[in-house]
């Protein structure tokens, strides 16, 4: 069924409108909990590979419990090159370069540059997928990036290193550019094997490479109880259950409707910085915030078809 096109009831239109909602909160506390996960330069934590393995390897050992439990047929030889590339960017890159990222700089600078994911996700579903995209969308992604261009300057500027780009911020445009990669092709194999499956099989198949990965690199120094939290929050919600919430959201309520509650996601890593970092509330930071956001807006109206993917 194209969830772009049907026209759902009242009744699945506000449900489908809450689960993209949890979606979205649960896609949006990944950043303070990813922060909390690796700690800081002052006070590490976890390092930022064994983040990137350890939740990934909880999200393929409960995968593969549903893929049994639903008799999940194995993925065809063609949907597999999908899959491993969705697998590089959104299980191995985009977690790993986000945790590099976020020992450096807070949470909230992190949500203004991921932001950017929606629109970026259409370029490059636009690119691979050798869709023409309007001249207003190429615009409206131009502005976003020069706005993200212009944040990463003046906070570079207001930390004493001059006019530069900082190293984290080129991490974060790193991680984007993976998500992204990921989530288009994702997105191929998703007819076929439906949304929840795709995410599924994308963590089962890393297990070889993501549990012998995380107790390699399993913390040698003592790490504290939050952080430990933080890596279940990751695993089960950020690269698991989220996506349930979210897909459902989207092919009950509409994905032209509830796919825009994807816009209030940098707001929400903001102010959930606030309890679980101590993080201030930055008007500079939220104002940049609002101006990506309001470029992403008309940039996905615009957009030829960009697939409809949450942010982790």
């Amino acid at each position: 069924m194209n969830t772009a096109l049907h026209t759902p009831s009242h009744h699945n239109a506000r449900l489908g409108l809450w689960l993209g909602i949890l979606g979205v909160i649960i896609f949006a506390l990944t950043l303070p909990m990813t922060r909390l996960a690796v700690g800081t330069p002052e006070a590490p934590q976890m390092s930022p590979w064994f983040v990137t393995f350890g939740r990934a390897a909880l999200a393929g050992i409960l995968s593969v419990i549903v893929l049994l439990m639903t008799h999940s047929p194995v993925p065809t030889p063609a949907q597999r090159k999908p899959l491993a590339m969705a697998l590089l960017g959104n299980a191995i890159g985009y977690p790993l370069l986000l945790g590099y990222a976020l020992r450096i700089v807070t949470a909230s600078h992190a949500a203004v540059i991921t932001a950017l994911l929606p629109l970026v996700t259409a370029a490059v579903a636009a690119w691979v997928l050798h869709q023409r995209a309007r001249l207003g969308f190429w615009l409206c992604a131009s502005v976003g990036s020069l706005l993200v261009v212009a944040f990463s300057l003046l906070r570079a500027h207001q930390h004493g290193a001059g006019f530069g780009l900082e190293w984290a911020d080129l991490l974060l445009v790193g991680a984007v550019l993976a998500a992204s990669l990921g989530y288009v092709f994702g997105a191929q194999v998703t007819p076929a094997l439906g949304a929840e499956r795709v995410i599924c099989w994308v963590c089962a198949l890393a297990l070889p490479v993501t549990l012998p990965g995380a107790l390699l690199t399993w913390p040698q120094q003592s790490v504290s109880w939050a952080s430990w939290g933080a890596l279940l929050y990751v695993g089960i919600f950020s690269m698991w259950m989220g996506f349930f919430a979210w897909y459902r959201g989207l092919a009950i309520g509409g994905a032209l409707r509830v796919s825009q509650t994807q816009l209030l996601q940098p707001f929400i890593s903001i102010l959930a910085a606030i309890p679980i970092l101590g993080e201030p509330l930055d008007t500079v930071t939220l104002g940049f915030a609002g101006a990506v956001v309001a470029t992403v807006f008309l940039g996905k109206n615009l957009a030829t078809s960009p697939p409809p993917m949450g942010a982790k």
